[in-house]
């Protein structure tokens, strides 16, 4: 159902769409305050636990989705699924960092984490089709059964999981009893900051080359589906290459000089949004294993939870520049 929520809510359940817009938007900010709070959750009391209760609770949200009604019910639905998001944010690569570590091949984790996402971006390509095909032909109803047995099954693959020992680093506990105990260095916003500003650029053009006008839902599905791909495929790179400050800075740098050169000649904005997709994919996998590599075990999950906080805040401001630019 990713891309038809708006399609419900606002022709189904007839909330309308300014309304429903801030509370997408409320559900945004939810996700980036509660980033942080449920990193440390997952450090304190198990990766695998957290997305355990991410995934509970993202299953919680589909059903209010479906069954809920009016403003209230989209807002419920709203911070559930923020909540879950959370929850998984974080622990997931944590949980991935910690396992390499354990079977004595913490180098694999970038190369693991780059495909998955290059996975995850494409699979996410398809279920969005899927969903259009399958609430054309049976109903929103179906749709939403299917989205509910899919969120369940990622349940059940949290819950066959398991809880890797923690690295032998620093004890757990000595970090781990307040949030303010655990010490993330600051070379991990050096790490941060560039892919933050690669991410906001890349949604800010995407913004502006789905707002220019002339295209119909297929337009604007295959720009979506082909800007996801890109950035798909950017993840596919990041297996290979070196996860070092020097190459975020880099990558970084060319999008930046991508976004003047697109607002300089606004004909090339079309490439240069699926450019600055393929590297912020590029970008993603890179910063995840430095990350992983320079703190300590007990911040594992709050550290990643932190960049993943970074990203959504300064796409947040990306979305709102391209906004007043569009007007």
């Amino acid at each position: 159902m990713h891309g038809l929520y708006l399609l419900w809510w606002v022709q189904e359940r007839h909330v309308p769409a300014p309304l429903v817009a801030a509370i997408l938007a409320a559900g945004e900010l939810a996700i980036t305050v509660l980033e942080v709070p449920t990193g440390w959750l997952a450090d304190r009391y198990g990766h695998r636990a957290s997305l355990i209760v991410g995934s509970l609770v993202q299953v919680l949200g589909m059903l209010v989705c479906w069954l809920g009604e009016g403003a209230a019910g989209a807002l419920t639905a709203s911070l559930l699924v923020a909540l879950g998001d959370a929850f998984r944010s974080g622990a997931d690569q944590a949980l991935l960092y910690r396992s390499c570590t354990a079977l004595g091949r913490p180098s694999e984790f970038q190369k693991r984490e780059a495909w998955a996402n290059s996975l995850k971006l494409a699979a996410l390509v398809g279920m969005t089709l899927a969903g259009g095909v399958i609430v054309r032909v049976w109903g929103f109803a179906t749709g939403w059964q299917v989205e509910i047995a899919a969120s369940a099954a990622g349940l059940l693959v949290a819950m066959a999981m398991v809880e890797p020992p923690a690295a032998i680093d620093e004890p757990l506990a000595e970090h781990a009893s307040s949030p303010s105990a655990a010490h993330i260095p600051a070379g991990v916003f050096l790490l941060i900051a560039p892919v933050s500003v690669l991410g906001a650029l890349s949604a800010a053009a995407s913004f502006l080359f789905q707002t220019g006008g002339g295209l119909g839902a297929g337009g604007v599905t295959a720009i979506v589906a082909t800007i996801t791909l890109a950035e798909a495929a950017g993840s596919a790179i990041g297996a290979r290459l070196p996860a070092r400050a020097r190459m975020l800075a880099a990558l970084s740098t060319i999008g930046v000089a991508l976004s003047i050169m697109s607002a300089a000649v606004p004909s090339l904005l079309p490439a240069m949004a699926v450019l600055l997709s393929l590297l912020s994919g590029i970008a993603d996998p890179l910063r995840a294993a430095a990350i992983q590599r320079l703190v300590a075990d007990s911040v594992r999950a709050r550290a990643a939870s932190l960049a993943s906080a970074a990203d959504k805040a300064l796409t947040t401001i990306g979305l709102a520049v391209a906004g007043l630019i569009r007007r």
